[in-house]
């Protein structure tokens, strides 16, 4: 999940990208390989593709040659990007979600894109399902944050830790996630469910499955991290509880700093193919 563009900085994409990649649903891939296979797919449009986790989590995992355009608005992420072996041509294109990546759909087999859906919004989703009912090409989003954050009194889960502020920060940061972040309001914790309608209304198949972030120790710099961009974005939507926001961070950070807490944040995948591939 990403709270507001100001986030989007190399330092924060790496810190979480171990965890992306570990929680993708498992069983995505298999169906995309079927349709990759039976379309006889090469051409991978990777949509805000930061300095490309999502080439490195998913171009090892398909088949055959691969050619994949990178596009994003941020010239120093796109000269960041560390291809794997796999891929056999990577094109970085700077470009803006508005205008330039719904016309570089036309030329893709597949458009896929991470921690993404969740911060455009409705109006430019419809416009990228038509784009690629259009080009009759794969769409693969993964990561698009879902509403859920809920904490444990230990790895193990067994035991929910609550806070008496934890439902008001969650239903802020939602607030927060449905705002303009560039392209209209986002679709926030929606995400995932509008471009699973959509998609299916224009006649594509569509499995919307978890995969969602469990956090425990090990994650602490990361959980340290989340906390602090929640509470950037729990007391920009609710000023008037800035200073309950504040506090109820601080316990957060406390309990993480003990050791022994674990936190799940709800995220989505979506694969959707036509229903023949081209």
């Amino acid at each position: 999940m990403q709270i507001s563009d100001a986030h989007f900085d190399a330092d924060w994409l790496a810190l979480r990208e171990p965890i992306d990649h570990r929680s993708r649903a498992p069983a995505v891939v298999p169906l995309l390989l079927q349709a990759w296979r039976a379309g006889g797919w090469s051409r991978v449009l990777d949509l805000g593709c930061g300095t490309g986790s999502n080439l490195r989590y998913l171009a090892p995992k398909l088949v055959g040659p691969q050619e994949w355009t990178l596009l994003d608005h941020d010239h120093e992420l796109l000269r960041r990007v560390a291809a794997p072996d796999a891929v056999q041509q990577v094109n970085r294109v700077h470009g803006d979600l508005a205008d330039d990546a719904l016309a570089a759909v036309a030329q893709a087999h597949l458009v896929t894109g991470a921690a993404l859906l969740d911060l455009v919004s409705e109006e430019w989703l419809r416009r990228l399902v038509e784009a690629c009912q259009t080009a009759s090409c794969g769409a693969l989003f993964a990561l698009s944050y879902d509403g859920t954050i809920q904490w444990f009194a230990d790895e193990a889960r067994t035991a929910a830790d609550n806070d008496p502020d934890d439902v008001m920060i969650r239903r802020s940061v939602n607030d927060h996630q449905r705002r303009d972040k560039g392209l209209g309001s986002a679709l926030g914790p929606m995400a995932g469910l509008v471009a699973e309608t959509r998609f299916r209304a224009a006649g594509y198949r569509v499995w919307l499955l978890p995969s969602w972030w469990h956090l425990g120790p090990p994650e602490a710099t990361l959980a340290r991290r989340l906390v602090g961009l929640w509470e950037v974005a729990a007391a920009d939507a609710r000023p008037d509880v800035a200073d309950s926001v504040h506090a109820w961070a601080a316990r957060r950070r406390a309990v993480i700093n003990c050791g022994t807490f674990a936190v799940t944040v709800g995220h989505v995948d979506l694969l959707a193919v036509p229903s023949q591939p081209s």
